[in-house]
């Protein structure tokens, strides 16, 4: 039996307008889905008009202009029940949905659906299985921990041998995202192998928070004013949005 790091995986990626997850709003998005390692994937897109400006710093990242998401860019509410129903469906089917740093995404979404649907990422899922998620990068951070350097989706891609085509385009980096959690299970297979996607999922919450405690204590020790949010995948108790 081919171990869960080679069978179906699906993944999900946002492009915003910043990296504030209460104020900034999600542009463009992507879900891709594949049966197997080497399979063809199924990619859904999502292209968003937020009906607030873009910053030229944002535009810069993705490429994607406001101009042109009020000419091409669907109204938000729908789009974000369409993806809430997507990650919906995809946890009742018991689908692994690979998130790179899905505090940011996941507590983006939660944002967006409180915001045009006044509604919630957990009761959107609540007649559903809940996700199990795998964050690549908290994987990586335990499974290898005492590697130097950056750990970026593009950084892992080099690490771990998986083509990055098209970076900062959501169906790529989620695509890249899942091929490097399927490098991750190959590499530590012995590890990983006898652990079912819904016990890493527990685990990583475990994980992300002594990573963060790590991290907090570097920012104390420097001076600097910054604080890491130790909840996953989704932060929860964070002020209501705007």
């Amino acid at each position: 039996m081919a171990s869960w790091y080679e069978g179906p995986l699906a993944a999900f990626d946002t492009e915003t307008t910043g990296v504030d997850v209460e104020g900034d709003r999600i542009v463009s998005a992507a879900v891709v889905v594949q049966e197997a390692a080497g399979a063809r994937p199924r990619v859904r897109r999502w292209l968003v008009d937020p009906g607030v400006p873009v910053p030229a710093e944002a535009t810069a990242v993705h490429g994607l202009t406001e101009e042109h998401l009020r000419r091409n860019g669907r109204w938000p509410a729908p789009v974000m029940r369409e993806m809430a129903d997507e990650l919906q469906y995809l946890a009742a089917a018991g689908r692994p949905l690979v998130v790179m740093n899905a505090p940011f995404d996941l507590t983006l979404l939660d944002r967006e659906l409180r915001r045009h649907r006044a509604s919630s990422l957990d009761r959107w899922l609540a007649a559903s299985a809940p996700l199990r998620v795998l964050d690549p990068r908290v994987l990586d951070r335990h499974l290898d921990r005492y590697r130097k350097g950056r750990r970026t989706l593009t950084d892992l891609c080099a690490h771990y041998g998986v083509t990055l085509e098209g970076a900062h385009d959501a169906a790529a980096d989620a695509l890249a995202a899942l091929e490097v959690v399927r490098a991750l299970g190959r590499r530590f297979s012995t590890r990983l192998e006898r652990l079912t996607p819904a016990e890493l999922h527990t685990l990583q919450g475990g994980w992300h928070a002594a990573q963060t405690r790590g991290l907090q204590a570097w920012f104390t020790r420097t001076g600097s004013e910054e604080c890491v949010d130790p909840q996953w995948p989704v932060r929860r108790e964070l002020p209501t949005a705007a």
